[in-house]
């Protein structure tokens, strides 16, 4: 029995030698993500959850105390219409803020993809990589907000089953943007130029105000915007209004995350390899 056991074994990782490359990125991408995770754990949880903070406390201050002045939209209120935006929003800070000044210092300061090519990783395993740790942090934070949704009682449909993985569809979308972007950086003054879009994609997104609240021109604008579908479809979710136009969203979102992702494995291929 024993020497079958074996035998299994040696055909199995003869077999692993003839596989193509290709087959095996996200087993050779999860070294990377041990190495994240490593260093992650020497981080304080202060720095990491900060972009969590920004969207929970524009829930307590506007969703909660404005909420009280502004009443109900749609039937529901201020503070229910508000919470799913906020976690859109929860979703692409994490996404983001881990795609961009994070790997642009492993990129252009600790020269980490260097040595990571120096194994058998490809770059497509580094973006691989990446883009999984960045969506995981996404994901974190939105954990944790629809846990403070569902204590606040902000959510009103079994459909918010739902939401964390959508939220984790929207870090996706962001976290594969963030690298394309990051990969025509050149400093960290260019880190802050960022903000000049993340910005009024979280105030020009129907974050806090109904699309139909917008003039026209900002409304087709406002459509353009990643952030928005994300926004329409956790709103829809977690308040139980579903319907056919949420896979319009979807498929916003996953066309972006992958043609994002196409393009950042090409982006980082011609500066790490060429």
């Amino acid at each position: 029995m024993g020497a079958a056991v074996s035998d299994l074994g040696t055909a199995v990782a003869e077999a692993a030698r003839v596989v193509p490359a290709s087959w095996l990125r996200g087993r050779r991408g999860m070294r990377l993500l041990e190495r994240n995770y490593t260093v992650f754990r020497r981080y304080s949880w202060t720095v990491v959850l900060s972009g969590f903070f920004e969207p929970l406390f524009y829930l307590l201050s506007i969703g909660k105390g404005l909420g009280t002045l502004v009443g109900g939209i749609h039937g529901v209120s201020y503070a229910q219409y508000v919470a799913p935006a906020l976690l859109a929003t929860s979703a692409m800070n994490g996404a983001i803020y881990d795609s961009t000044a994070n790997l642009f210092f492993k990129l252009k300061y600790q020269k980490l993809y260097d040595a990571v090519l120096a194994t058998p990783l490809s770059v497509n395993d580094v973006a691989f990589a990446e883009v999984t740790w960045a969506l995981t942090r996404g994901a974190v934070y939105s954990l944790v907000f629809v846990v403070i949704m569902a204590v606040l009682g902000l959510i009103v449909s079994w459909w918010a089953l739902l939401a964390l993985p959508v939220a984790i569809g929207i870090g996706f979308a962001f976290a594969a943007t963030g690298i394309v972007a990051v990969t025509w950086v050149r400093s960290w003054q260019d880190l802050e130029l960022m903000q000049i879009v993340i910005l009024p994609l979280f105030l020009f997104s129907a974050t806090f105000y109904p699309l139909s609240t917008y003039p026209h021109w900002l409304q087709v604008v406002t459509q353009v915007s990643p952030l928005y579908h994300g926004v329409a479809l956790e709103r829809s979710l977690t308040l139980g209004d579903v319907g056919l136009a949420d896979l319009v969203h979807v498929g916003v979102l996953v066309t972006l995350g992958c043609v994002a992702m196409s393009i950042a494995t090409r982006r980082l291929g011609k500066l790490l390899v060429t």
